[in-house]
């Protein structure tokens, strides 16, 4: 065949395969066009999930008459006018090809009424209408300043692309939550969403917590924690989740890149590794993260929806991202506030942030116990059993010296530890808890290449696989570094002569096992580079002191304090809460006392 140039309408058709995928991709478009326009009252009115009908209305700046047609031609745009302005775009819009291409594949009346340059509106508005691509003329209309976009019969000549849609449910629910996404990053703009005639969303003018609230609810909301940090002209801020109240669903991740909602790779990533300690991975963290950066910072024009985007410097903002969220939730226990892992926490508290926190090896809890024993008395174990609890814990003193996690009352089960704070009664899980803190000491020792080794009085010799002996062969000083010392002495056999200090107190032989299982599924160079952190969660978990093992209160009382001073102290290894807070006033709830 021939080589010939296709026709405008066509070539409209094609462009709107890219950008139209479904009634929300070309709702998206006409929203962020308002958007542009310095609207600050938007109004939607959809039928049959936008297939039927997309009408957007605004009270924005307007469309003069003679620019009418110009706004559904391919490539007419009133945001840039050269390259330069291109790689300094800060609008939502700038292709100047989602009204054509939108005109070529639906029935479109544009109805606009334009403000002048001294902001007194034009006489009247005007109206015209596109059919399949085919331009009338615009004719006088009524209506205040602003434009209307209405859209109707979405792939009405292009049968074979509205076979995809999918039912009018569904394609309703990508409307919806296209609107609330730009609802999140505009909350100072009015939008009012109604669907085959009903009113379904009615946002006002607020504050941004407050829509916040109203767009992903009052558990997103109760379970948040603020974020707000900068880094030269990069800035993150929004809200992520606290990790115990993060579900299976993805539906409420939201990032906006200077206001522009987009799904990056990178971002998504760095959000994953920054909860990657404190969150079972069957589960998904919620945010709403809002970052900014200079417009030359970040390409937005590399996908035709432009939900994609590219980084100028994408290590770098990975990296920020990353410490910005995973530094705000590996915060300590703070003096004098409650951080709890559901989220039940006071409403003025805000966690610790700033500056990274210094590096440091809490004591052991056998060796800081001497510290908290002269609190205790005599320091006899007490027990919570059928026969109750024996009355030896310190009272709880008054004001700033009580610590945020209190003081031990006694053990439930041989499984957790019950302790007194201001706010009223703390459940620990000892094995979680230790666990955790055991973890965030190997992590801190390895990091500083410095992993303290404890010689076995006599070495422990094991009967293994001979394809692991044949594998940890060459890496028996790679796994000297991490605290093993291993020696073959077999084969079929190796000498387990030294485990890691912090690691000691557990069973040398299920340790090594342990270690074998991963090093015979990823090997050790795998293991110890990009599996390190699964590497030392295992050994935490063997390290970390046992159910049904009976504590002293002293005990107890080292273990809440090394809580206090570990990141990441609410969640275990594999996700899951560590401990929670009853307060006074759920206790009284519950013996319907009041105060």
């Amino acid at each position: 065949m021939n080589i010939r140039v296709l026709p405008d309408v066509l070539i409209s058709q094609i462009a709107a395969g890219e950008v139209v995928e479904r009634p929300a991709a070309a709702l998206k478009e006409m929203l962020e066009n308002s958007l542009d326009a310095g609207a600050t009252d938007i109004q939607i009115d959809l039928e049959q999930g936008g297939i039927k009908r997309i009408r957007v209305s605004d009270n924005g700046c307007g469309i003069a008459r003679d620019e009418l047609a110009l706004a559904l031609t391919r490539h007419a745009t009133s945001k840039i006018a050269s390259l330069a302005d291109l790689e300094q775009v800060a609008s939502l819009g700038f292709r100047g090809e989602a009204l054509a291409s939108i005109a070529a594949i639906a029935r479109v009346t544009l109805t606009s009424r334009s403000a002048n340059v001294n902001h007194s509106a034009a006489e009247h508005a005007w109206t015209l209408q596109v059919e399949g691509g085919r331009l009338g003329e615009p004719v006088p209309a009524a209506r205040a300043t602003g434009t209307t976009v209405d859209i109707q019969d979405l792939f009405f000549n292009t049968p074979a692309r509205r076979k995809f849609l999918k039912t009018e449910g569904t394609e309703y629910a990508h409307c919806a939550e296209t609107v609330r996404r730009l609802a999140l990053a505009n909350p100072e703009l009015a939008f009012t969403l109604t669907h085959n005639g009903r009113v379904q969303l009615r946002l006002n003018a607020e504050p941004a917590h407050a829509r916040v609230r109203q767009v992903m609810g009052e558990a997103f909301e109760s379970h948040a924690i603020a974020v707000d940090a900068a880094g030269g002209a990069l800035r993150v801020s929004g809200w992520v989740i606290r990790p115990g109240a993060a579900t299976a669903s993805r539906d409420s991740q939201h990032v906006f890149v200077n206001g522009r909602y987009v799904r990056d790779k990178l971002i998504v990533h760095a959000l994953k590794e920054a909860y990657r300690d404190v969150l079972h991975h069957q589960l998904n963290p919620a945010y709403c993260l809002f970052i900014s950066l200079p417009p030359d910072g970040v390409d937005v024009n590399v996908h035709p929806a432009k939900t994609e985007i590219r980084f100028r410097d994408s290590r770098g903002v990975h990296q920020f991202l990353f410490h910005a969220v995973e530094r705000l939730l590996s915060a300590p226990v703070e003096a004098g506030a409650t951080v709890v892992p559901d989220g039940q926490a006071p409403a003025g508290f805000r966690p610790a942030w700033g500056a990274p926190q210094q590096a440091s090896m809490p004591l052991q809890v056998n060796e800081a116990m001497a510290f908290y024993a002269p609190l205790q008395g005599s320091g006899v174990r007490g027990q919570v059993s059928g026969e109750g609890v024996a009355p030896v814990a310190q009272p709880l003193p008054e004001g700033a010296d009580s610590p945020p996690l209190g003081y031990a009352l006694g053990q439930l089960h041989g499984v957790y530890v019950l302790a007194q704070n201001a706010q009223g009664l703390v459940l620990v899980d000892m094995h979680a808890a230790h666990e955790r803190v055991v973890y965030e000491k190997l992590k801190i020792a390895l990091d500083a290449r410095a992993v303290p080794a404890q010689t076995l009085l006599i070495p422990v010799a094991l009967t293994v696989d001979a394809r692991d002996v044949a594998e940890i062969g060459p890496h028996l000083e790679a796994l000297a570094g991490i605290g093993f010392e291993l020696s073959i002495t077999s084969p079929t056999s190796v000498a387990v002569r030294s485990v890691p200090w912090l690691l000691k107190n557990a069973d040398p032989v299920e340790l090594t096992r342990a270690v074998l299982r991963e090093v015979a599924e990823f090997g050790v160079a795998r293991l110890l580079a990009e599996r390190r952190n699964e590497l030392l969660a295992t050994l935490a978990c063997h390290g970390a002191v046992r159910a049904n093992r009976m504590l002293t209160l002293p005990e107890m009382n080292a273990l809440l304090r090394e809580m206090e001073a570990t990141e990441r102290a609410g969640q275990c290894n594999h996700g899951r809460p560590t401990w929670f807070q009853i307060s006074l006033k759920e206790l009284d709830g519950m013996f319907m006392r009041g105060r």
